[in-house]
C-alpha cells in the first residue's frame, strides 16, 4: 500500500487549501490515479487497522440492494435489528441528519437513506416500492462478463441524476468498470470526492473485495485494481493523523479466504465472519473524525 501513502504524501505537498460543504476546509488535488495488482496480495492498508467487518458488511448490503442503515447493521454485526438499537455504522449520522432532513421517517429500527448505492445497483432508477423493469445492474454485469468477456462496455454506476436530491448522501464512488483479460478480471473504480485518510482505504478493500467476489462468479482469476479520484482530499482535522500514518512503514499484504460461491444468491447467504484475511498484520487504529 505504498500507493497510498505516495496519494497522502502529494496531496500534502502539492495540495491547495480550499473550501468545502462540511465546513471542516481541506488540502486537495484534482485527480489522481493509484494501480494495485491484486495477484500480489489484497489491497488492505497496513500503517493503520483497516475496518474489515464494516467493509465485508457494507459491500454485502449493496449487493441485495438495500437502503435502510438498520439493515446495515443485521449485515455487519450479524445480529436482529431488536438487538442493536443504539448500535452505529459508518451510515449512521447520514441517516440521523441528512435522511431526517429529507423527510423520511426514521426510528430505532428502520432508518432509511434513499436511493442510494444499493438501490441504483440492483434498482436502477426505481421508484418508491415499484421495483419492476428497472435495471438489476449486478446480475447484468455477471452475465455480461460469463457470456461477453471482451466487451469494454463492462461498466456499473451508482450515480443517477434523477434521484440524487433523494439521498442522504450522493454516490462519492460513483462508477466501476471491469475489463476481463487473458482469463483475469480487472476493475477501475472512479471516485468524484475522495476522504483521503478515512474513506479511501475503505473504498478500495471495498471494490478490491467486489472483484475477487466477481472473479470466483465467472471463474476468472483477479487481475488489477485501479482506483482514480477527483477531489482527492485531506480534511484539516486530519492532517495530524496523517503525518502519524506517514512515520510508519507498511507491511506485506494479506491473502483473501472467502467462502465458495457460484452466483448471487449464494453470495448473499455469506456473513463477514466468512471473509478473512489471512496474514494481516495491521499497526494501531488511528482515530479521527468523520466529517457529514
Amino acid at each position: 500500500m505504498r500507493q497510498y501513502l505516495d496519494a497522502l504524501k502529494h496531496i500534502l505537498a502539492d495540495g491547495e487549501d480550499v473550501s468545502d460543504r462540511t465546513g471542516v476546509g481541506t488540502r486537495s488535488v484534482f485527480g489522481y490515479q493509484m494501480h494495485f495488482n491484486l495477484q500480489d496480495g489484497f489491497p488492505a492498508v497496513t500503517t493503520k487497522k483497516l475496518a474489515w467487518r464494516s467493509v465485508v458488511g457494507e459491500l454485502l448490503w449493496f449487493l441485495e440492494g438495500s437502503t435502510d442503515e438498520r439493515r446495515l447493521a443485521e449485515r455487519t454485526f450479524e445480529k436482529d435489528r431488536s438487538e442493536l438499537i443504539g448500535k452505529k455504522t459508518i451510515w449512521t449520522a447520514n441517516a440521523d441528519s441528512q435522511g431526517l432532513a429529507l423527510g423520511y421517517n426514521n426510528t430505532e429500527l428502520v432508518k432509511q437513506l434513499g436511493p442510494v448505492y444499493g438501490h441504483q445497483w440492483r434498482h436502477f432508477d426505481a421508484h418508491g416500492d415499484d421495483l419492476n423493469g428497472k435495471a438489476d445492474q449486478i446480475t447484468w454485469l455477471i452475465n455480461e462478463i460469463k457470456t461477453n468477456p471482451d466487451s469494454r462496455r463492462l461498466v456499473i454506476s451508482a450515480w443517477n441524476p434523477n434521484q440524487i436530491s433523494k439521498m442522504t448522501l450522493p454516490p462519492c464512488h460513483t462508477l466501476a468498470q471491469f475489463r476481463v483479460m487473458n482469463g483475469k478480471l480487472s476493475c477501475q473504480l472512479y471516485q468524484r470526492s475522495a476522504d483521503m485518510f478515512l474513506g479511501v482505504p475503505f473504498n478500495i478493500a471495498s471494490y478490491g473485495l467486489l472483484t475477487f467476489m466477481l472473479a470466483q462468479i465467472c471463474n476468472l482469476k483477479v487481475g488489477a485494481f485501479v482506483w482514480t479520484g477527483g477531489d482527492c482530499h485531506i480534511y484539516n482535522n486530519h492532517t495530524d493523523q496523517v503525518q502519524q500514518q506517514l512515520q510508519r512503514k507498511p507491511h506485506d499484504l494479506p491473502n483473501i479466504l472467502m467462502p465458495v460461491f457460484n452466483n448471487i444468491t449464494e453470495l448473499l447467504e455469506t456473513n463477514p465472519k466468512d471473509y478473512q484475511l489471512k496474514n494481516y498484520k495491521p499497526m494501531d487504529s488511528i482515530k479521527a473524525p468523520m466529517a457529514v
